[in-house]
């Protein structure tokens, strides 16, 4: 990869604070807007991303680009926006305009773009390598941001979207109560199916949180950091679909007995029995509390569902809530 003249300054620009009252641009509470507009904040939310130097960036929601002005002077190679708000039209072409060509803008949602093709071909790594200079950033909107973040964990498993080119890592917000279920330990009241998603595919780590009153407008709740570096091997060898169920159903019942949750894998007629096998295969303990369970008896407990639904395979779409359950005749 050839180096390129490092930009170190944009050229002067009215301060972001400054265009919001120039456009007239407020934050839209339908779409969970809040600004962050402090520079020493947005400053240590992308180091909190490591050395961008020379890289490739995706920033998802730069709004009126408090964070995109920082990236861009730490001397990217190339800055990707994705926006779905063109009210900020305006101010993210003036970012452009001043980047020399190293900023590019989508109109668009996060939620349904691929970013597969954002990134250039020499930039790939095999997924056995150290992750690729290649960085994902966000101040996301708190609407969108855990849908977003399951989305993008489903695609980590598959390594497809960004993740066709390497181990692409990621620095994103959330509201403090999703950030510290995502990293929470082994019996810790925040611990739920989120935690066992993120972590059995990804190193988590919350790095620091931004009180509320940094906003614009301030919102209810604090805001955490949190960076994820993907897992060379996730720790659960099961597909995204099928881990995800047994999380799901596991944590139902988060206060009873994990075999509680577990239970309602199977139908009613072949519940104790199978629930039985269930637990003596991944040689797990049913009185176990599902936030005690350990990410490694999450692998034990997919594994042996696997197996189960090797011999009834109309178990993989069994849903105990839907309306529409299997009749119980039908599975043996």
């Amino acid at each position: 990869m050839s180096a390129i003249p490092l930009i170190s300054r944009l050229p002067p620009l009215p301060a972001v604070r400054d265009l919001l009252n120039l456009y007239r641009l407020q934050a839209v509470k339908q779409l969970s807007q809040n600004f962050l507009l402090d520079p020493k904040l947005t400053s240590k939310l992308v180091s909190a991303a490591g050395k961008i130097t020379n890289g490739y960036v995706c920033e998802v929601g730069p709004g009126a680009g408090s964070l995109t002005r920082i990236i861009l002077s730490r001397n990217v190679r190339k800055l990707i926006v994705v926006e779905k708000d063109k009210r900020f039209e305006p101010p993210l072409e003036m970012l452009a305009e001043a980047s020399g060509d190293r900023m590019s803008i989508v109109w668009g949602d996060v939620l349904s773009h691929n970013l597969e093709n954002a990134f250039p071909e020499e930039s790939k790594c095999d997924w056995s390598d150290p992750p690729p200079n290649i960085h994902i950033i966000g101040n996301l909107p708190f609407n969108i941001a855990t849908p977003l973040i399951i989305r993008w964990l489903k695609d980590i498993s598959e390594r497809s979207n960004a993740w066709v080119h390497g181990r692409v890592p990621m620095t994103l917000t959330f509201q403090k109560e999703v950030a510290e279920r995502m990293v929470a330990k082994i019996g810790t009241r925040e611990r739920c199916r989120l935690s066992i998603m993120a972590q059995h595919l990804c190193f988590v780590d919350h790095k620091f949180t931004i009180p509320g009153r940094a906003f614009v407008p301030k919102p209810n709740v604090d805001v955490g950091v949190v960076h994820f570096t993907p897992h060379i091997t996730p720790k659960i060898k099961a597909p995204f679909s099928l881990v995800e169920k047994v999380a799901r159903n596991t944590f139902s019942f988060r206060q009873k007995y994990c075999r509680r949750g577990l239970e309602t894998l199977f139908p009613t007629s072949m519940r104790e029995e199978q629930t039985q096998i269930l637990l003596k295969l991944a040689d797990v303990d049913g009185t176990l509390r599902p936030f005690e369970l350990s990410v490694e008896e999450f692998n034990r407990l997919c594994q042996a569902y696997s197996t189960i639904l090797e011999k009834f395979p109309s178990l993989e779409r069994y849903n105990s809530r839907s309306k529409d359950g299997f009749d119980d005749t039908l599975l043996y």
